[in-house]
């Protein structure tokens, strides 16, 4: 009797573990996203202090840029930390470039667009209004080819000059980024961010009330 009773108890054990397996795995694929987003943001940031210091003669032209800093005296400024050149969410812990170009960056201009009530952001400064002004105006070109963000991608990390980095994984999310709720859609990138650094995005539960405070995740830098 004692052993049936046992062998009751981890029956149901066991059930109740399969129960909370996926909210688990949920909670854990949640907390990763929290971590590319925050890194992301880390980039974009490093990316428009490296385009600011060379007056945007010159774009970083790889990770490894953006990691050796900016000249300081004899010595160098750190622009990036090197977690933050990793990405959770890709298989090799690489950041896919993205080039300014509006085949690119104009399926996400356009959905930052919308999540803005139809505004697209300012930029931070006037240097990036150049790249900003070349990807929007093809973009509302009406004469121009729709964007298409489902359009499969060419995985570029390293010897391509960019102006923002994205995840190579190409899995739903399960938060949203700018109310996108796909890992590979998510663009980091000092255009479209409005004049002062701390325009960060809201992230939400996409199952969530919008503008819910226990659902609501702000990301900090």
């Amino acid at each position: 009797m004692s052993l049936l009773a046992v062998m009751a108890v981890m029956t149901l054990f066991a059930i109740g573990l399969l129960a909370i397996a996926p909210s688990v795995q949920q909670e854990i694929q949640r907390e990763k996203e929290v971590e590319a987003i925050r890194r992301g943001e880390e980039v974009a940031e490093a990316i428009r202090q490296y385009v600011n210091y060379y007056r945007g003669t010159r774009l970083p032209n790889s990770i490894d840029d953006l990691l050796e800093g900016l000249p300081q005296g004899t010595t160098k400024r750190q622009i990036l930390r090197t977690s933050a050149a990793i990405d959770p969410l890709s298989a090799d812990g690489k950041w896919r470039l993205i080039k300014a170009d509006p085949k690119d960056l104009g399926p996400f201009a356009k959905r930052v667009q919308e999540y803005n009530g139809g505004t697209l952001p300012s930029n931070p400064g006037p240097i990036f209004d150049r790249y900003a002004v070349v990807i929007m105006n093809a973009v509302n070109d009406p004469n121009a080819s729709p964007v298409d963000d489902d359009e499969d991608f060419e995985v570029v990390t390293d010897n391509t000059p960019f102006i923002g980095v994205a995840s190579q994984s190409r899995a739903d999310s399960v938060i949203a980024y700018y109310g996108i709720e796909n890992h590979a859609k998510w663009i980091f990138t000092p255009l479209f961010r409005g004049g002062s650094r701390q325009n960060i995005p809201q992230v939400q539960n996409p199952q969530s009330r919008p503008g819910s405070p226990a659902n609501t995740i702000i990301i900090q830098q």
